[in-house]
């Protein structure tokens, strides 16, 4: 976590010369954050290596949910050919260590964050927004037999895996109307803030957005991989989602959840053995026993029956949750 080179010319271009830089988070991508200390005044440097990562993205999604009424970093500066952006701080309440620490009540904030995402889904999405279309849905999934099946050699059928991804994909690739997918949505990328209505939940993240299914979002919410979510909790938040969004067919969404949840699950099993066996971030193993717990739940419901049965001939249980341990690994 040391700055750039560039990051003090940049700083001192833009009326910071001389603040401190502190290291503040890396994330499971490339980008890197730091806060820039300057007497009374802080905002935090974001870090996007552009031969990895373009900041447009972040800019324009941030710009598209202020106008809506969100609240997202604004920018101070920015540096597109080097990758850098000097954004708003929003301090330190995270909602994921302040739930940890038993500091704040769950609920109330899984309401306001359930009640965003249906005013989200009431608003047309940006121009020129890419879809989350059966093109991106298959190259995720592919992840799993690309960086999980070989980390624990196993010998699997990779074309009845994608006539079984393909029977249930189809019906939650193309929804009409698209909503705003933010695609990274849980309690981890949430500040609280000072702030009235949904203002006060500071968003973080969302520079990889989509145009997209509904569910997505409340899958990335619900079945969050960093922490446990209650049954009870995400049915009650489920339910809750469902009304204010005015969700016609709640059985028909609720089997669409459970689809897009197999899929954010199973590219989840891939990402994290990716970021262990290429980036050498071991601290995402921990998590692979919760995130094969959504799965099995999600392949449970009968519109998964295909993938159920795929897993259930080619995944034997113990290459599956009790596989991953810190001593395995």
């Amino acid at each position: 976590m040391i700055p750039p080179a560039h990051a003090p010319a940049f700083l001192a271009a833009n009326g910071w010369g001389g603040a401190e830089i502190l290291p503040l988070a890396g994330d499971a991508s490339f980008r890197r954050y730091f806060r820039v200390v300057d007497g009374e005044r802080q905002a935090v440097l974001m870090d996007a290596p552009p031969e990895h990562e373009d900041v447009g993205p972040f800019l324009a999604i941030a710009g598209h949910l202020d106008r809506l009424g969100l609240s997202a970093p604004r920018s101070h500066a920015v540096d597109r050919t080097g990758g850098l952006l000097l954004l708003e701080d929003f301090g330190d309440r995270l909602v994921g260590p302040l739930l940890r620490a038993g500091a704040e009540d769950e609920a109330p904030i899984y309401r306001d964050a359930i009640t965003l995402l249906a005013r989200l889904a009431e608003q047309p999405v940006p121009a020129r927004l890419a879809p989350y279309d059966m093109a991106v849905l298959r190259r995720e999934i592919g992840l799993f037999p690309e960086w999980y099946v070989p980390a624990v050699d196993l010998d699997v059928d990779l074309e009845s895996w994608a006539r079984a991804w393909d029977a249930v994909l189809p019906r939650v690739a193309d929804p009409k109307p698209p909503v705003l997918v933010l695609r990274d949505y849980h309690v981890d990328n949430i500040i609280l803030l000072d702030r009235i209505g949904l203002r006060r939940l500071g968003l973080l993240d969302f520079q990889d957005a989509l145009a997209g299914h509904p569910a997505y979002d409340l899958v990335s919410l619900l079945q969050d991989a960093r922490r446990d979510v209650s049954p009870a909790l995400e049915a009650g938040m489920l339910e809750a989602y469902s009304a204010e969004a005015r969700v016609a067919d709640v059985d028909a969404f609720r089997a669409d959840y459970e689809i897009l949840g197999a899929q954010r699950n199973t590219k989840i099993l891939g990402i994290f053995t990716r970021l262990w066996k290429r980036d050498g971030k071991r601290n995402y193993l921990p998590f692979q026993p919760r995130v094969w717990a959504y799965l099995e739940r999600n392949l449970k419901h009968p519109a998964l029956a295909p993938v159920a049965a795929w897993f259930e001939g080619n995944v034997p249980p113990e290459y599956r949750a009790a596989h991953w341990t810190e001593t395995s690994a």
